[in-house]
């Protein structure tokens, strides 16, 4: 996608050549304009005249303009066999000329609405068999919802190269994301403004290419919907780290991928007699117990550990026990002398 400042380069070359070209047409042919600086005027304002054009039609994309021209060919196709199936022979030819006008402008009208309103399906009812698909499209389209940009994990995904594709992030889920980074509440701003930033660090940092989709489906009301319909669409993937998104997607076919389901499976494996290098957070819930955490969360409950707090140290673990919520794991402060051993 071009940057705004380039394109605003493009926009004053291209006037720059119809000012300049103003200023040869009054001097090749002055016989159509007499004076140069009249068609240096007449140059820039064609040119300017275009390039509002060009900003009008900004959101205007390619594949609306080609549905537009066949919706439009279709309609017009029509009317030229009902103005030559002699219908209307019998009428005058002021009478005839009124009716080819409404023939054309009503059936070029309703092709280029029906062509809009279609998807690609659509078109398959007109050509049988045939299937159009873009050969440039990537194979691997990635949909990210908010919570997966949020979560922070993905990050390290990509960074490993397990995560590869065209990244898609929907407008919509951008706007939830700025609508979050805005709320009152302390905790949401503070979710909203770190999705942000992973999203800026996945596209500036990492060097992967993000694509901000701009399809829309306002007839879906709720965010889930319409991923779901955007990622069936794209024939992406899904990634986000809802367990009931999760389980619609792949009620509708939609490939998805729970990457809280990834970091549960791939979690660290630990045994009694293993030693680790944490820094105890804070202090236990007994008496000089220190508490400390493994990069997936996990959380170590070190005994004899209330004066390390703030500190890093080596522990061995002694014991695990299984929650609800997951492991906990029990582990004793290593002494320096065996570190060392």
């Amino acid at each position: 996608m071009k940057s705004p400042s380039s394109l605003w380069a493009i926009r004053l070359f291209f006037l720059s050549l119809c000012t300049l070209a103003g200023y040869a047409v009054s001097q090749k042919l002055p016989e159509l304009i007499h004076n140069g600086l009249i068609g240096v005027v007449i140059g820039f304002g064609l040119g300017s005249l275009v390039i509002a054009v060009d900003e009008m039609l900004k959101g205007f994309s390619l594949r609306a303009f080609s549905s537009i021209t066949f919706g439009l060919l279709l309609g017009m196709f029509i009317a030229w066999l009902l103005d030559s199936s002699g219908l209307f022979n019998a009428t005058g030819d002021n009478t005839r000329w009124v009716i080819r006008l409404c023939l054309f402008l009503s059936f070029g009208y309703i092709g280029i609405i029906l062509a809009m309103r279609s998807n690609k399906e659509d078109f398959s009812l007109i050509i049988p068999y045939v299937r159009f698909a873009s050969q440039s499209r990537p194979e691997n389209q990635i949909v990210f919802d908010t919570s997966t940009i949020i979560d922070g994990r993905i990050v390290e995904l990509i960074e490993s190269g397990l995560v590869e594709g065209l990244i898609v992030v929907p407008r919509f889920v951008l706007k939830e994301m700025q609508a979050i980074a805005d709320s009152q509440d302390g905790t949401r701003r503070a979710r909203g403004r770190r999705g942000l930033d992973m999203l800026n660090r996945i596209q500036n940092e990492l060097g992967v290419e993000v694509k901000i989709h701009e399809n829309d489906f306002p007839e879906e009301k709720e965010v889930d919907g319409k991923l779901v319909r955007l990622t069936k669409a794209l024939g992406g993937k899904l990634f986000t780290t809802d367990f009931n998104l999760a389980k619609v997607a792949q009620l509708q076919g939609v490939s998805c991928v729970n990457v809280a389901e990834i970091a549960s499976k791939m979690k660290m494996v630990m045994l009694p007699g293993e030693v680790l290098h944490i820094r105890i957070a804070r202090e236990g819930k007994d008496k000089h117990q220190g508490v400390g955490y493994l990069n997936d969360g996990t959380m170590i409950v070190v005994n004899q550990a209330h004066h390390l707090i703030g500190q890093s140290a080596y522990v061995t673990v002694t014991s695990l026990l299984q929650t609800g919520a997951g492991v906990i794991i029990f582990a004793d402060v290593k002494q320096p002398d065996a570190v060392a051993a």
